[in-house]
């Protein structure tokens, strides 16, 4: 309990730079996750640029995109009712959940060194999949936390829920 208020007390002080620091910390956890227990690396042969990799994400583009997002989608439908719950989480998922992925998946690939067409071709191979596990996950998140939480707090909410999620990420962005 004393490390949730210490977590709420930095969140009001300097929202932004906790909500950066936690995605990229649960990011960096789902890595950690995907390489020990998905893909059973073990210690000795985990990838600690791998996991650098996606804190960098997380802090860089996941924690600010995200973010900054839940923002503009609380300006733009206003309100907390189911229905403005619902219209959150269709144009969550209808237009930011594509275009998010989109963006996630070669940015990876980019940090990691791949060229522009083997990027291109893992996209075109990952995307679909990556997309639709999406849709098996977020809408139902998504419309609780749109309905439940707090804007401060949905970021942090939907990165507890995403080191599954993120895990999952991981491990397809870097499948070769």
């Amino acid at each position: 309990m004393a490390l949730w208020r210490a977590y709420q007390r930095a969140l009001a002080a300097h929202p932004w730079k906790v909500q950066v620091l936690t995605a990229g910390s649960l990011m960096g956890l789902g890595d950690i996750i995907s390489q020990q227990l998905v893909e059973r690396r073990g210690l000795q042969e985990h990838q600690t640029g791998r996991t650098l990799t996606m804190v960098s994400m997380g802090c860089g583009f996941v924690g600010p995109v995200v973010g900054g997002w839940y923002k503009v989608l609380d300006r733009f439908i206003p309100g907390t009712t189911k229905v403005d719950a619902l219209k959150k989480m269709v144009l969550d998922q209808g237009a930011f959940a594509p275009c998010f992925l989109g963006c996630f998946l070669p940015l990876v690939g980019v940090l990691n060194g791949m060229s522009a067409q083997d990027n291109w071709a893992k996209l075109q191979r990952d995307y679909p999949d990556a997309l639709v596990t999406n849709y098996y996950l977020w809408p139902a998140v998504q419309l609780a936390n749109f309905y439940l939480v707090p804007l401060h707090y949905r970021l942090a909410v939907v990165q507890c829920v995403a080191v599954v999620w993120n895990s999952y990420l991981s491990w397809k962005a870097h499948q070769l």
